[in-house]
């Protein structure tokens, strides 16, 4: 192993300036054997570096070489495996585990024992070691008695000690001594004879030393002599160093003690500092001005000057009473005498403005009010006090403008006290709360006279003429029944109605009111009278909204008490001050500000629903029709209001209301769908256009005069939906039960009535329906067409009928006239039958009886002759080409050619 060690170092390490320190034998555990060397070794420079190299022979087994190389402090964990055993395997962790096999215990323990010191002398980072004991890690390792004595101390002792004794000569050593050699020829080959020629020279050397010791006797007597003197000189200063210093601890006392003086000097200025901000603190917010407790306690609430002196006088008593106290003032004797005075102040003028505010409200309730007879009021009165008198001119005097009194005065009068409102609201909640209940009930009474008032005035309008004021007010006159004309139009009768407009039974509970006075004047003034009513609420409910906003201070988003709620709350004592806090005064879960304006809101416009409501059924029992007016109006209105506030009370209102109109217009809607189901006809005339299909013309054409560009359009689309099916199924019920008038007629002259109406007002959600409608109609006209062509040449149809047959039955064509009913000349004799003369003589009983057929209104008659004139040459020049077929070569023609057929039909036409 020594000459291995001897070979590394010489082949491998000395070119790389490096130490070979110690070595082992090993070969990775667990795989085929091939030994290789593990090498610790130092860099001779500096700094040094510790490696770990694994050394192998070349293949050829001539020499060696480095295979892999690890830094020391790279080295993580060394497990020797077992520490009691003997086991010569071991583990070095890098940055993965290397797993070796040794060639024998003593090689492992000395290797480990290698690594161990060099970790102790040159890394900071101390390794870990496994399993290693710690004998073998604090003495030489024991198992080196078990190795030969020469391999052993060269590999373990020798290296080690040299690693622990070694110390490297500085250059001007290794110069010292190369001079030194040179000057002795036998310096190298003698080495014994070279030391003992320098161990003589030193003992000369230190001969002379002595001597020269010797020699300067004297001159160390006279060095002693001078430290003597030194050292007394030392004496007298330390004296005087003992004297000054006794001087300077009289002074430092004395500094001590001015010190101590100053510092007690300090603390009372920081003291008296300290008093005094607090005093200053106290004395500028807790100190209310003679000018402010004179207004708090008779300052004048009537006046605008007096009103703003009171505001400043509050608003500074509020600051005073809600200074942050710093700990302690609660104890000062002043400060609770300030505070009960501000309690004092406070009660006061909350007890004064409370009583104000309350007379305020009476008074404008009272002014506004004020005894004075309402419209309505006087209309009745004068018209019960004057016999005969004219209610029509009464009714345009007195109910000329529909509007509702306007609170602006008041609003602009009670909006000067909005900030002692909010002083109240924040410091006596309770007197706040009742003055908001006080509010709220007497503007609840003076706006239910108001709006009563004023929707008697609008239901007058409403009802417009002297007849539906009769029927509806009972003024004067005697009640009399539904009166006009019991007929129907062309004879057809329905149940329930007998006007082409509306149809609505519900106008035959108005009494007096006649369908023929509803007209469209009637409904123009009934949409602006029902838009007047809207237009005049809107601004009105906004502006006491915003005035309840604004007095009340209920803009800001806050959770407050509602005012309408009356909680048991305790009693406020006075007496205790306190700082207000009015959020900690709250009992109870709020709603937002925008909930409470809205109660406010409710109570005080309580009437406004209802009274809509009212108005609405009275709209709907003069004219039902009047829902779409209503639905428009008021989808509008409620698209205004939740645009602004879609919370307010407005909104919510007036979207309540549009719920019932909606309802309404849907009963509408249902009521026109059951009067078609109740169509009954006449069995002695003939049927025409259907009222109920004129009851539609009318209906689209009036909803889409009022839906024009309206929000709900969509309601009206699908109404529009509902009423065709219902059309479309009852036309064809009505063409099913008539006797008098064929079903091709009634299908063909409605649906084309129909068709015209849907084209001229190009509704786009019925285009279906309308291409329904001209389809139905198209097809009930040929079959029409088709089913009285039959008539004038009926013979001829049945003969060329039965051609037809056999040449179906499979007979070839040119064989029919072998056929013994159908020969050549059965033909001659059934065309004889029908001359010029008699063909233009059935045509003319065809005219007569389309004629009686065709309703006058949709004017079909023509188009109807003119299709079946173009029938008439198709069936005649079909008949020709079956004789040509048929019967070839035989010579065989119509009496009357299709020139004379023109003729024909144009001499009838013109003749009637």
């Amino acid at each position: 192993m020594t000459a291995i060690k001897h070979a590394l170092q010489r082949d491998i390490f000395t070119p790389n300036d490096e130490r070979l320190l110690g070595i082992v034998n090993v070969c990775k555990a667990g795989k085929k054997k091939k030994n290789c060397f593990l090498c610790a070794t130092v860099t001779t420079e500096r700094p040094v570096q510790v490696k770990v190299v694994k050394v192998k022979k070349s293949d050829k087994g001539d020499f060696y070489k480095r295979q892999q190389t690890w830094e020391l402090r790279d080295l993580t964990v060394v497990d020797a495996k077992d520490a009691s055993k003997e086991n010569p395997e071991f583990d070095l962790h890098f940055e993965k585990v290397y797993r070796w096999l040794a060639s024998s215990t003593a090689e492992k323990n000395s290797f480990i024992s290698c690594i161990w010191k060099l970790n102790q002398r040159y890394l900071r980072k101390k390794l870990e070691f496994v399993n290693v004991s710690s004998q073998l890690l604090e003495e030489l390792p024991k198992a080196e008695e078990s190795v030969p004595s020469g391999e052993s101390q060269s590999v373990a002792g020798g290296d080690e000690d040299a690693l622990d004794d070694y110390q490297e000569l500085s250059a001007r050593e290794e110069q010292d001594i190369e001079s030194m050699m040179e000057m002795c020829e036998y310096a190298i080959s003698n080495a014994e004879g070279f030391a003992e020629k320098l161990f003589k020279e030193l003992q000369v050397l230190d001969g002379a030393n002595i001597q020269s010791i010797m020699a300067s006797e004297k001159q160390v007597n006279i060095l002693m002599q001078l430290l003597d003197e030194a050292l007394s000189e030392v004496d007298t200063i330390e004296g005087k160093l003992s004297s000054y210093e006794e001087m300077l601890q009289s002074v430092r006392d004395q500094m001590d003690q001015i010190s101590q003086s100053n510092r007690l000097i300090q603390i009372s200025n920081t003291n008296n500092g300290k008093l005094l901000d607090e005093i200053q603190f106290l004395v500028n917010y807790m100190d209310l001005s003679k000018g402010h407790i004179r207004a708090l306690q008779e300052g004048d609430l009537t006046s605008p000057k007096g009103i703003e002196a009171c505001i400043n006088a509050s608003e500074a008593l509020l600051q005073c009473m809600n200074v942050a106290l710093r700990p302690g003032h609660h104890e000062l004797k002043a400060v609770t005498q300030q505070q009960l005075l501000f309690a004092e102040l406070r009660d006061t003028f909350a007890r004064r403005l409370t009583n104000h505010l309350n007379n305020v409200f009476v008074h404008q309730f009272n002014h506004f009010s004020h005894f004075k007879m309402t419209i309505p009021q006087y209309y009745r009165s004068s018209c019960l006090s004057l016999p005969g008198h004219d209610q029509s001119s009464t009714l345009s005097q007195h109910t000329a403008d529909l509007t509702l009194p306007k609170h602006s005065p008041l609003h602009r009068d009670l909006l000067r006290y909005a900030k002692l409102m909010e002083w109240l609201k924040n410091t006596h909640r309770e007197k706040y709360e009742g003055l908001s209940r006080t509010y709220v009930d007497y503007m609840s009474r003076l706006y239910e006279r108001e709006i009563k008032d004023f929707f008697e005035v609008a239901k007058i309008k409403m009802a417009g003429t002297s007849k539906e004021a009769k029927g509806k007010f009972g003024l004067h006159g005697s009640s009399g029944k539904l009166t006009g004309s019991t007929s129907s139009l062309n004879k057809l009768t329905v149940q329930g109605s007998n006007s082409r407009r509306s149809q609505s039974s519900s106008l035959l509970d108005m009494g007096n009111m006649s369908a023929s006075d509803l007209d469209v004047a009637d409904r123009t003034k009934f949409d602006k009278i029902f838009e007047q009513v809207l237009s005049e609420l809107e601004p009105l409910c906004l502006a006491e909204q915003d005035f309840i906003s604004k007095f009340f201070k209920l803009q800001q988003h806050q959770a407050v008490m509602p005012p309408l709620a009356q909680p048991e709350t305790e009693e406020f004592d006075g007496s205790a001050p306190s700082r207000i806090l009015p959020q900690a005064e709250h009992r109870h879960s709020l709603s937002s500000e925008k909930d409470m304006v809205r109660q406010m809101m409710n109570k005080i416009f309580q009437s406004i629903e209802p009274e809509l409501n009212s108005l609405i059924a009275l709209g709907d029992k003069i004219d039902s029709f009047h829902s779409l007016y209503m639905l428009v109006k008021m989808s509008h209105h409620v698209w205004t209001a939740e645009n602004v506030d879609p919370a307010s009370f407005l909104s919510t209102t007036l979207g309540n209301v549009l719920v019932t109109v909606k309802r309404n217009f849907d009963k509408c809607i249902s009521s026109q769908i059951r009067q078609m189901e109740e169509v009954k006809i006449s069995k002695k005339s003939k049927v025409g256009i259907l009222p109920f299909v004129i009851g539609f013309e009318e209906f689209a054409e009036l909803a889409e005069t009022i839906f024009r560009n309206a929000e709900r359009r969509g309601d009206l689309d699908k109404a529009y939906v509902k009423l065709i099916k219902a059309v479309f199924m009852n036309v064809e019920k009505v063409a099913n039960e008539s006797q008098k008038t064929p079903r091709d007629v009634v299908m063909m002259e409605n649906f084309h009535h129909i068709f015209s109406t849907l084209s001229r007002l190009k509704i786009s959600c019925l285009d279906a329906e309308r291409r329904e409608a001209k389809h139905k109609y198209t097809d009930h006209l040929q079959s029409y067409v088709i089913n009285s062509l039959g008539q004038p040449l009926e013979k001829l149809n049945h003969f060329f009928e039965g051609v037809e047959a056999r040449v179906a039955q499979g007979v070839r064509e040119e064989e029919v006239s072998y056929q013994l009913a159908f020969n050549k000349q059965e033909l001659r004799k059934v065309i004889k039958e029908y001359p010029g003369k008699e063909v233009k003589k059935g045509l003319d009983n065809l005219y007569k009886k389309v004629d009686k057929h065709l309703c006058e209104e949709e004017s079909l008659l023509q188009v109807v002759w003119h299709s079946m004139q173009d029938e008439f040459i198709r069936q005649y020049k079909h008949f020709e080409g079956l004789i040509g077929r048929c019967y070839p070569g035989s010579g065989i023609t119509m009496e009357f050619t299709i020139q004379d057929m023109l003729e024909y039909f144009s001499s009838i036409a013109q003749s009637h």
